[in-house]
């Protein structure tokens, strides 16, 4: 099964995060991971990075995504949106009801997925 050898990273505690798919990307020292990420209403991610880019696609819900010295984006099923690498988000389901997401990351191969990160204000 995917990622069974991989250590969870910090949001599997607070998250149901489902990895799709692994595998090395055709870029050094890259490997691409598919995530279905499921969030309960109410909850939010916390301020969080990973260590190459985020491609997602809200696949049911709203879902409210705050990306560090960004507009908030507000954001239904059937939207799609892009964290850079290394850049401060969380993200919080609106509700009503489950939101779940579709994140491909393009990261830096043996490192966590993603770690939480202290952002002000």
């Amino acid at each position: 099964m995917p990622g069974d050898d991989v250590p969870a990273d910090e949001l599997a505690g607070r998250l149901k995060r489902t990895e799709v798919q692994r595998a090395p990307a055709s870029i050094p020292g890259r490997e691409i991971v598919q995530v279905l990420t499921e969030i309960p209403e109410g909850v939010e991610s916390g301020w969080h990075v990973h260590p190459g880019e985020e491609v997602g696609y809200i696949v049911e819900g709203t879902v409210e995504m705050r990306i560090q010295d960004r507009e908030t984006l507000l954001l239904h099923a059937g939207d799609g949106f892009l964290i850079p690498p290394d850049t401060p988000h969380n993200a919080r389901d609106l509700g009503p009801g489950l939101g779940r997401m579709l994140s491909t990351y393009l990261v830096r191969a043996d490192e966590p997925l993603a770690r939480f990160v202290h952002v002000d204000g």
